[in-house]
């Protein structure tokens, strides 16, 4: 498997930080949306939503060149009785997975893959120097705790991604309802109006968090927004005992974790199925 040269350079990953993501993280992975459970096989860890048109997706596999075929063919038909017409699967793919050309036999069974995203751990010890400790000039964090600020997550979504923003309304809305007492999303307020959103998942038993989000509307870009939603979701981890912090990076924010000391550990691509 081959990515841009922008995810490829100065890529040397810790293998001892990428050894934990992948026995805590993937291995052990625990649902992340509500209603959602974890299955595991001999061969993979998957994730299956609560309805059809949840997100549904293999986070983890242990293959090799004589298995991975039958693997894929077993997985497609397994989520396409669950999920049925106009359904998806993902199968979130690493570039240290094995074996070496498994985007290409995810392909060759129908896959298409997405754009790659870098993946950031970080001690969270050797951040709290770096991040700014208040919002920019003119900024303001606000919580998320109610079906109106769900809409501010969906507004700023759409604004920073130019799309997403009703898969972002109904993650809140479904997240409130499970759990109504503790926030875990924030959005940016600038001159009245959402700008950014973002939102933390803390892994029990773990020692990790992970960060989510954080794309600012265009014009608010380059302003610290994202730098400061990274240092108020690192303290709240760090209160809550967590050691590490995990993102999938885009190219935009991959150099303002590489300045505040995250590890850059391998590239992730999703690659989807459409039923």
């Amino acid at each position: 498997m081959t990515f841009p040269t922008s995810h490829a350079s100065r890529f040397a990953p810790d293998k001892h930080l990428l050894g934990l993501f992948d026995a805590r993280m993937r291995a052990a992975a625990e649902p992340d949306e509500p209603g959602s459970r974890v299955e595991r096989s001999a061969a993979v860890v998957r994730q299956v939503g609560a309805s059809p048109r949840d997100w549904h997706g293999v986070l983890y596999s242990q293959l090799d060149a004589d298995t991975a075929d039958a693997v894929i063919s077993a997985e497609i038909a397994y989520f396409g009785e669950l999920v049925g017409p106009g359904g998806a699967l993902e199968w979130k793919l690493y570039s240290h997975d094995r074996p070496a050309d498994l985007g290409a036999r995810l392909a060759a069974a129908g896959f298409r893959a997405g754009e790659p995203e870098t993946l950031f751990v970080a001690e969270i010890t050797q951040l709290a120097a770096g991040l700014p400790e208040a919002p920019p000039q003119g900024v303001t964090l606000r919580a998320v705790t109610t079906a109106a600020d769900a809409d501010l997550v969906a507004e700023a979504t759409e604004a920073a991604f130019g799309g997403g923003g009703d898969r972002a309304r109904a993650r809140v809305l479904a997240r409130l309802a499970a759990d109504p007492e503790t926030v875990w999303t924030w959005v940016a307020m600038a001159d009245g109006r959402p700008v950014s959103a973002a939102r933390m998942l803390v892994h029990p038993g773990t020692g990790f968090a992970s960060l989510w989000g954080g794309g600012t509307a265009p014009e608010w870009r380059g302003r610290g927004i994202y730098r400061s939603l990274v240092a108020h979701r690192m303290r709240l981890a760090a209160a809550l005992g967590c050691e590490f912090l995990q993102v999938d990076a885009t190219d935009q924010s991959r150099p303002i974790l590489e300045r505040l000391g995250f590890r850059a550990l391998s590239v992730t691509t999703p690659y989807e199925y459409h039923f």
